[in-house]
């Protein structure tokens, strides 16, 4: 259900690549990744400025490693505050205290971060790609046909009326919210529920001795066992700086105000009604786990949640992402975080097939892989939110904080990724799984070991062959057969590389560059002794795990992305 063409006042653009809508870190990611592999974008928002609000705030492991695929993550890091455990309170008695572990072999940890931040790094990053916002612009229609899309475009940035623009593109990416046009323009199902409660939000100072980077949770017992008054306190960086969540009183309800969601879509903030410095004080003086006064209040509002999931990730060249794709409780900041993983999905098949060199199921495969994530996390956190936590969860600890961390989404199966390999015996990797980070390889020319994430970093798709120099053949083939969209790495086991030693000592120049896995890392967490070739996709995936790495096996896989 999509507008109709209409006599337009203003310009009508030539056809460009792909017009994102939405500035949130959600299109930010798809737009920032869509430049970072040579795509032209267009990225609008109907909003005039960034919003000074730290809406979410939790920044998961997965996605620091997907800023660090992409090259970003040194800013985020330099900007958050680890988030390293939660401490939880009932009456005022401590009741447990939760720490955010993970192994050691994972290389980032939990973080917090405010959204207008993460924004502002995304956006900087984005325009080393001479990309901007374009603000005060919103989409108010749009039509498909095989070729493209045509979409309508409103601008209400200049001193004069409203100008109407008509746009050409290729492929249109909704990342615009809960209430997403795109997605109501796609005719898309938007199924699920509203909670009945009504929450507030407060950014503010406190001055407990609570310990630094642990959140609180605190909650008043109530009949049968569930709580009837809840605080919970997330850190931010700045000293004694927290995001504050609380039910809402009486006297702020929208039972009393004025609040209207035109398309039923019950969620997101609404800051007229934001408390003030008193209300907040009030919660803290009932469920602070010790005497403390609040003060700075930056910004507060009020705030519903739904939890609703599309019938699908997109039609024709039409997709959604993000929250116009997924709402659900913000319990285990699981939706901003899910909302970039699926842009960065998105991104690099989107790039792909306005390449031209995308296979007929490339990008049918975004919706086969990232729906089922969705639906997962819109009920895992339904659940959590109704049991009272995340720590209510009854999974083994360790696989519970590896599942909160992102790290377990995977896409076996999927139509775009290799088979099992069945001589790991279910070890290691597998495609589809999350290609997980090591250190110790060496290479001749650096004094210092290197990780594999430095060597996937800022590229698209990376074939690493393990094993020996015999693996020549499928290098080349790799980057004649995909147009050089292939980047090769060699890793052979053993003594480490030098100046002096290097690893093609005597012999003809290898085919790609050559690194060895000094320690055994590599060997160890990818589950490797003979010859077997790895193929990481630019979202970080295994798309293939051949062994023996032969050369059919390598065509097959290719041909499934890139196309005959």
């Amino acid at each position: 259900m999509c507008s109709s063409r209409d006599t337009l006042r203003g310009s009508v653009s030539s056809v460009l690549d792909v017009l994102v809508v939405g500035a949130g870190p959600v299109g930010l990611t798809c737009a920032a990744e869509l430049r970072r592999h040579g795509t032209a974008v267009r990225l609008v928002d109907r909003l005039p400025e960034r919003l000074p609000y730290a809406k979410a705030v939790g920044i998961q492991p997965r996605t620091l490693e997907v800023w660090d695929r992409m090259g970003c993550v040194r800013a985020a890091l330099e900007a958050a505050v680890p988030l390293r455990g939660q401490l939880l309170y009932r009456d005022g008695v401590e009741q447990a205290r939760t720490e955010l572990s993970l192994p050691d072999d994972v290389p980032y940890r939990f973080a917090a971060l405010p959204q207008y931040e993460t924004e502002r790094i995304l956006e900087e990053f984005l325009a080393r790609f001479g990309t901007r916002i374009e603000r005060r612009t919103e989409l108010v229609g749009f039509e498909q046909d095989e070729d493209g899309v045509t979409v309508r475009l409103l601008h209400a940035g200049g001193a004069g009326p409203p100008a109407e623009e008509e746009v050409r593109c290729r492929y249109l990416v909704g990342c615009d919210g809960a209430h997403s046009a795109v997605r109501k323009g796609l005719g898309l199902s938007f199924e699920g529920g509203a909670f009945p409660e009504e929450y507030m939000l407060g950014d503010v100072e406190v001055d407990w001795d609570v310990p630094a980077g642990y959140g609180v949770r605190s909650t008043r017992g109530g009949t049968g066992g569930a709580p009837d008054d809840t605080l919970v306190c997330i850190p931010l960086p700045g000293r004694g700086r927290y995001r504050v969540s609380m039910r809402v009183p009486a006297e702020l309800s929208s039972a009393r105000g004025s609040e209207n969601v035109g398309d039923g879509v019950a969620h997101g903030l609404d800051v007229r009604r934001g408390p003030g410095l008193a209300e907040i004080q009030a919660v803290l003086d009932r469920l602070s786990p010790q005497p403390v006064t609040a003060s700075a209040l930056r910004w507060s509002s009020v705030f519903r949640i739904s939890h609703r999931l599309v019938d699908r990730y997109g039609r024709g060249r039409v997709f959604v992402a993000g929250d116009a794709a997924h709402i659900h409780p913000p319990t285990g900041a699981q939706g901003m975080n899910t909302g970039i993983q699926d842009a960065h999905n998105l991104a690099w098949k989107l790039s792909l097939a306005v390449a031209g060199g995308a296979s007929p199921g490339l990008l049918a495969s975004y919706d086969a892989e990232r729906r089922p994530v969705g639906e997962e996390v819109v009920g895992r956190t339904v659940r959590h939110a109704t049991a009272g936590g995340v720590h209510t969860d009854p999974e083994d600890a360790a696989t519970l904080m590896l599942r909160e961390a992102q790290l377990l989404v995977g896409y076996r199966g999927s139509a775009v990724v290799g088979l099992p390999d069945p001589s790991a015996d279910g070890a290691g990797p597998q495609p589809g799984d999350r290609a997980p980070d090591c250190a110790g390889l060496t290479e001749a020319l650096t004094s210092y070991p290197l990780r594999l994430y430095d060597l996937l970093r800022d590229r698209g798709h990376v074939l690493l062959l393990y094993g020996g120099d015999g693996l020549a053949e499928l290098a080349r083939q790799a980057r004649e057969s995909t147009g050089g969209a292939v980047t090769a790495c060699l890793l052979l086991p053993g003594e480490e590389a030098s100046a002096e030693n290097p690893p093609h000592a005597g012999a003809a120049p290898p085919p790609a560059p050559v690194y060895r896995d000094a320690r055994g890392e590599f060997a160890l967490r990818y589950a490797v002794g003979a010859p077997t070739a790895f193929l990481v996709r630019p979202d970080g995936h295994l798309g293939a795990r051949l062994r023996p790495p032969a050369t059919e096996a390598l065509a097959a896989y290719l041909t499934g992305v890139f196309g005959g």
